[in-house]
């Protein structure tokens, strides 16, 4: 199933960029973890009154769409990696992916630092490359959400250094994910709810 046969409530809610053929490999060869990924964008809503409550470790927001993947199985994930020359062994470590399932590596950028997606591409590289995992998916935030946030007055917690998708885009256009397939699905304002 490419992006073009998505949901028509997933292709009107969000944004969708694509890199490798990343969503046909997911229906083809992970139908499974396909069909959690559409279930969990499917029933995600942005409430107001989250994007008001303040941040921390982990925002309202990305702890529910992590909920919904962690009901579905998935798990965070660290990998032990090593690299191995002669009779010398070097550990290299990896960031832990937050969500992970059988192959598929998804990762959630709501309002963090902008480099770290550098940091994901680099893991989704990294991994890809010693076939640890297929897939890379990240989902975001819409660039265009700002609007909704200077309105609410928080305007400053999402700033321009922060993750959104006009931070996220050129990275991978200049090759941060290296040959990784990469799917990235960005939140847009018409998910926005007053509640």
């Amino acid at each position: 199933m490419p992006i073009d046969r998505l949901s028509p409530f997933i292709r009107e809610h969000y944004e969708i960029h694509e890199w490798r053929h990343a969503s046909a490999i997911l229906a083809s060869d992970f139908p499974g973890e396909w069909a959690d990924i559409q279930a969990t964008l499917e029933d995600f809503r942005l409430p107001r009154s989250q994007i008001l409550t303040p941040g921390g470790r982990k925002s309202d927001i990305a702890g529910w769409l992590d909920g919904q993947l962690e009901a579905r199985g998935w798990r965070e994930k660290k990998f032990e990696t090593q690299i191995k020359v002669d009779d010398h062994t070097m550990d290299a470590p990896t960031h832990k992916v937050d969500c992970f399932k059988n192959g598929v590596a998804l990762e959630i950028e709501w309002n963090n630092k902008d480099p770290f997606y550098d940091r994901d591409l680099n893991n989704f590289r990294l991994l890809f490359d010693l076939r640890a995992i297929s897939v890379g998916v990240i989902i975001t935030r819409c660039s265009e959400l700002q609007a909704i946030f200077d309105g609410l007055g928080r305007g400053k917690s999402y700033g321009n250094s922060t993750t959104h998708m006009a931070k996220l885009l050129p990275r991978i256009e200049g090759g941060s994910g290296g040959g990784c397939p990469i799917l990235v699905f960005g939140i847009s304002p018409r998910l926005y709810v007053e509640d």
